[in-house]
């Protein structure tokens, strides 16, 4: 029996990217939905009615809901090309860093993007601070995982295709090739993986979109 996999997304998430890059490493078919958040489908309520977001998979018929989750019920269903680490601690360790990146990291760096002046200054030195924790977990490494991309590189995928676009927006800088050598060397070497670069969703567009995102954040400060 065939397996029917569809992914219900957005064309810019980044959220929703870590799913679909993690079925095409898996070399499994799929469907995209494309959703609109503002106007929400009956299949998005039905299949997520506890949180109402994407990313959801679809595989015959069962919906899997957060990427993160996502990200994990491919690798335990389809063995082929692990994206975690075998060994139990690296699995654990895999997991905590992706739910630093998700939970400390990128709120950080909303926080230096979202206002301006002095809260923004604390915010990218906050983010500065966590980015310094990436930059360890890349020391001899081309990928998170070694040699290859794993889920770790698929969690902090988002780095790579947002963090440039905030900087421009925002003015300000985060990531720079002396002071993050490590990470600089791994976004481009994710970016231009010819997997990941194929389903890169077009940077004019993204910075129409976060520009969209940004300015209210900014009235409530006038």
């Amino acid at each position: 029996m065939a397996e029917e996999l569809n992914v219900l997304r957005t064309w810019s998430s980044p959220w929703g990217l870590r799913v679909v890059y993690a079925l095409k490493m898996k070399g499994l078919e799929y469907e995209t939905i494309l959703e609109d958040l503002k106007n929400k489908s009956d299949l998005l309520l039905e299949h997520n009615p506890v949180y109402k977001k994407i990313p959801v998979l679809v595989h015959n018929g069962k919906p899997i809901c957060e990427s993160l989750v996502i990200l994990e019920y491919i690798d335990d269903t389809w063995k082929q090309c692990p994206l975690l680490p075998q060994d139990p601690y690296e699995r654990a360790m895999a997991r905590f860093w992706a739910k630093f990146g998700d939970d400390k990291l990128l709120p950080s760096i909303r926080s230096g993007f979202y206002t301006r002046g002095k809260e923004q200054e604390e915010g990218v030195a906050t983010a500065i601070g966590n980015l310094k924790f990436i930059e360890k977990l890349l020391k001899g490494k081309k990928f998170f995982g070694g040699d290859t991309i794993g889920y770790l590189d698929l969690a902090f995928g988002w780095m790579a295709n947002v963090i440039s676009i905030m900087e421009e927006i925002a003015e300000i800088k985060l990531i720079d090739a002396e002071t993050f050598p490590l990470i600089s060397a791994w976004i481009n070497n994710f970016s231009t993986h010819p997997m990941i670069k194929d389903l890169w969703p077009p940077r004019d567009r993204m910075i129409e979109k976060y520009k969209a995102i940004r300015e209210p954040y900014l009235r409530k400060e006038a």
